[in-house]
């Protein structure tokens, strides 16, 4: 399960990124998420999982373009951004039961503990 929370550990990354949204989602599917089959996922994250699978291979592509690419270029901002959002849900699902056991997500963090000096108020 570890190699399937890293792989879309990686997708949320690009989708958190710089660019268009469209792009992003393209970016993060191929390169991140197209090898994952829906079976090998929690039960909680498989339809969603397989859903978003069918939206990135609904349009037959034209000649030398990907059917990833080709559904994403047919797709609104909103319909990718809500494919983007499935992303993010099924990573959290995913994270949840990997090992079977529950895990913080991977952020990087310092173990600094305090209040930001521009938050303490002065006298």
């Amino acid at each position: 399960m570890s190699y399937h929370v890293d792989h879309f550990f990686a997708a949320v990354s690009v989708l958190a990124g710089h660019g268009h949204i469209k792009q992003r989602l393209m970016k993060a599917y191929e390169d991140h998420l197209i090898e994952i089959n829906e079976d090998e996922l929690p039960i909680a994250a498989k339809q969603a999982f397989a859903d978003l699978k069918h939206q990135m291979y609904r349009v037959t592509p034209l000649k030398g373009e990907s059917p990833i690419s080709a559904s994403v270029r047919k797709m609104s901002v909103r319909e990718a951004s809500e494919c983007a959002a499935s992303v993010v849900a099924v990573y959290g699902e995913i994270v949840q039961y990997s090992d079977g056991a529950q895990h913080t997500l991977p952020l990087d963090r310092q173990d600094k503990v305090g209040v930001p000096p521009f938050l303490v108020k002065s006298n």
